[in-house]
């Protein structure tokens, strides 16, 4: 799942970026509402979690705007403001929920997971293939039964490979979905995490489930 955090402080916008990282999410950053409102309209986002005072447009005009355009991305608003007219303002301009500073992360992450349970395009809580399953709320990972032990990054990208069994996902398209980023064709950051992965995945037992598709990229499926 992928998050754009809409934050001009960098140290807040650092944090929150590695604490949904932390659990399993992409989290992007944008220090300004117009940059917020440009990845938000030319990138695809499970939600957006969206401070106020803003340098260029504000909050509440970034919000505004997606929804007069169509945009049903949810929205989370956390902000310092926290007079009661600013959380109906808020929740009247489509806004899902309000949060106001200073906050838990664990607050924030609980409520996030909600509204994203609640939607129309609910994420599944449970991933399987073949003997491997994923929890994605209990950010736990089994094959066989037996536990997987998966970094924060493993975690996303396996998720990303079960979310899509039987497609063939490109270089491109995974460095883009778990890290984040648009990366050179040299790069082996991709392959090394698969390297890594296959590892825990694959290695330790009979039936291989990563598989490459020479010059295409990779795919998870049953053979």
């Amino acid at each position: 799942m992928r998050v754009l955090i809409i934050e001009d402080e960098k140290k807040a916008a650092a944090y929150l970026q590695k604490g949904f990282a932390e659990n399993g999410f992409t989290a992007d950053t944008a220090a300004s509402g117009d940059d917020g409102l440009h990845l938000a309209r030319t990138e695809n986002y499970d939600l957006i979690i969206l401070d106020i005072m803003l340098p260029g447009r504000d909050g509440w005009e970034v919000l505004e705007e997606l929804r007069k355009e169509g945009s049903e991305v949810p929205v989370i608003y956390l902000s310092a403001r926290d007079a009661v007219h600013d959380r109906v303002r808020g929740l009247e301009l489509g806004a899902d929920d309000y949060l106001v500073k200073p906050f838990a992360f664990s607050e924030l992450l609980a409520r996030a997971r909600t509204i994203l349970r609640r939607g129309p395009s609910r994420q599944p809580e449970r991933l399987r293939a073949d003997d491997l399953e994923m929890d994605l709320v209990g950010h736990k990972a089994r094959r066989e039964g037996r536990p997987i032990d998966l970094t924060a990054k493993e975690f996303i990208l396996l998720s990303l490979l079960l979310r899509r069994k039987g497609e063939v996902l490109s270089r491109t398209l995974i460095a883009e979905q778990v890290w984040g980023i648009n990366f050179d064709s040299d790069t082996n950051i991709v392959d090394v995490a698969i390297r890594r992965l296959r590892r825990k995945v694959d290695d330790p037992f009979e039936r291989k489930l990563i598989h490459t598709v020479r010059g295409a990229g990779y795919v998870l499926e049953a053979k």
